[in-house]
């Protein structure tokens, strides 16, 4: 009841309107942070329908099917599973109400209308989900690379033969070392946390 009154108070249309960080609280994607794991809130857009909550972790979406039902679908998106791509602006022209950010997670597609006096802190959120797209796209060719290099040097291993080991222990310490080795670059490069992303980028 309480959220309920809280955005009605924040003046709330059909076009988005950004969340000022103190009023995280109140709206209703804040139940479902997963606040325990250490998850936090960067930015939020709300509108009668849809709210739009980016975390360090994942996209948090509230999908309201109508202004006027109370029924919603949650769906959450996280960034290690789900690549950003296609990031987009469209500012407003002149007798536009709203700006428009674009982008597409997973299979996903996004166009999000959100109030144009709020366009500059649109363009920080644009400028976080490019950087986060960036870092996923160049981490997984990296990644690819590792797992060719590893294939390639199994493969010699493999054409070596030595005398104080069995064909077998060889196998297996080459195979053991192998998924440390990966287990590691794994690590490195599927990045599932983004706070450095936004901490950077965003400035509410």
């Amino acid at each position: 009841m309480f959220k309920k009154l809280a955005s009605e108070a924040l003046g709330l249309s059909d076009i988005g309107k950004v969340i000022d960080r103190k009023d995280f609280d109140k709206v209703d994607t804040d139940d479902y942070v997963m606040h325990e794991d250490g998850e936090k809130i960067y930015f939020i857009i709300k509108s009668k329908k849809d709210e739009y909550c980016f975390t360090n972790l994942a996209l948090i979406h509230l999908d309201g099917e109508s202004a006027i039902s109370s029924k919603r679908v949650l769906k959450r998106y996280s960034y290690s599973s789900h690549e950003i791509s296609r990031v987009m602006l469209e500012t407003a022209g002149t007798v536009d109400l709203d700006v428009e950010i674009k982008f597409q997670i997973g299979s996903e597609s996004f166009s999000i209308d959100v109030d144009k006096k709020q366009l500059e802190q649109i363009k920080d959120l644009y400028k976080t989900l490019y950087k986060i797209s960036e870092i996923v796209a160049t981490n997984d060719k990296l990644y690819d690379y590792a797992v060719q290099s590893v294939h390639i040097a199994k493969e010699s291993l493999g054409r070596v033969s030595t005398q104080s080991a069995s064909i077998a222990e060889q196998f297996t310490n080459i195979n053991e070392y192998a998924f440390n080795w990966m287990k590691a670059k794994h690590d490195e490069y599927k990045i599932k946390d983004f706070g450095f992303v936004f901490e950077k980028y965003i400035n509410q």
